[in-house]
């Protein structure tokens, strides 16, 4: 089976960016079909943000650190990520902000390609803030595969 390249084999390590949403489950299973053969990392980032809260005049006012919610996060987290890993595939689990953490990841691990999932979002929510998948695309200097879901047509 050729690989999405078309040239067999030119991604040989992919990062694929996960949290656990239907998009990631199926950009994982896009990764896995479409580059048989090449070494899969998931790369999960707790979001450190859980523990901000927002303030008046749009941005966010840190809230007091609370170690153990961000260990019980963690440790869920690391739960869940062991569960999707298959045989031969690599986790890595990061805290702090996602795209930053994706991107950081898989540029220090050696990727040639990051995948990641795209999620469905409102048209005011995506002018405001974009997404996950978008700011990746931006910040990354390796290539970036976006997957979306299938729409199930009625």
């Amino acid at each position: 089976m050729q690989d999405m390249t078309g040239n067999n084999g030119a991604f040989q390590k992919i990062a694929v960016g996960v949290d656990f949403s239907p998009s990631s489950q199926h950009a994982l299973d896009v990764a896995r079909v479409s580059f048989p053969g090449a070494q899969i990392r998931l790369l999960h980032v707790t979001d450190a943000r859980v523990t901000a809260s927002p303030d008046l005049m749009g941005g966010v006012t840190p809230a007091v650190f609370d170690a153990g919610l961000l260990s019980s996060l963690e440790d869920a987290d690391a739960r869940r990520l062991a569960a999707l890993m298959q045989d031969g595939e690599e986790t890595e689990q990061l805290v702090g902000d996602p795209v930053t953490g994706i991107v950081e990841a898989a540029e220090r691990w050696g990727a040639d390609l990051i995948v990641v999932g795209t999620h469905a979002q409102g048209a005011l929510e995506h002018f405001f803030i974009g997404s996950s998948a978008e700011k990746i695309v931006g910040r990354s200097h390796l290539p970036v595969l976006t997957v979306r879901v299938p729409e199930r047509h009625a």
